[in-house]
């Protein structure tokens, strides 16, 4: 797996042409697109969910620095960063593994378009709108975004009873196959990872066992 940290650190670095896959389109159950639906129209404004003020800026500060390089602007970068931790937290996700997974898919551009069409930071596509969305919802707005891949994440984590490694493959339309779980999971652990109070190895190498 040491290669595949390596891998992911390089594309926080590069600017990848977005990732995704052939997601599959399904027939959802009528209480599982009501849910999908609610969670979807849920106005709530974004914020940070820790369990103290201190922890949550503690977290914005380390998260901020790590993404300066990709996102200078001091403002869209913890606008970006509390609305992707609310956006997670709210669907039971691990902020941190959004983040790999974000940089893996889209390299944190906003307006990024996969080869089949699956678009912005989170890289979703077009026909999620149809099935649980409206007209008025827009992939390439930045909270629509997080909110769609987060929900749907969430969805296939259901599906596959918590299994995030077949969870990542169906987000990507490549369940079954190694690459993309990996390339998530080493992101995640290479350049997200961490803990309140913790020491930031400069390492992109996974730690020793």
């Amino acid at each position: 797996m040491r290669h595949l940290a390596l891998a992911a650190a390089l594309l926080l670095i590069a600017s990848p042409a977005a990732l995704a896959g052939a997601q599959k389109e399904e027939a959802l159950s009528l209480s599982v697109a009501t849910a999908m639906q609610r969670s979807i129209n849920d106005a709530t404004a974004p914020r940070l969910v820790f369990a103290s003020a201190g922890e949550g800026q503690a977290w914005l500060a380390e998260m901020s620095g790590r993404l300066k390089k990709k996102i200078p602007d001091d403002f869209m970068r913890e606008k970006l960063l509390t609305a992707i931790h609310y956006e997670a937290t709210r669907a039971g996700l691990d902020p941190q593994m959004v983040l790999g997974l974000i940089q893996v898919e889209s390299g944190f551009r906003k307006y990024a378009i996969s080869s089949v069409g699956a678009r912005g930071l989170m890289q979703v596509m077009p026909f999620w709108v149809r099935s649980i969305g409206t007209n008025e919802h827009n992939l390439f707005d930045m909270y629509t975004n997080l909110r769609f891949g987060c929900t749907i994440l969430r969805h296939y984590l259901d599906i596959e009873k918590g299994d995030l490694y077949r969870a990542l493959g169906r987000y990507n339309g490549s369940l079954g196959k190694p690459e993309y779980p990996n390339l998530v999971l080493g992101a995640w652990k290479a350049n997200w990872d961490w803990q309140p109070g913790a020491v930031r190895l400069q390492t992109v190498a996974y730690p020793a066992k």
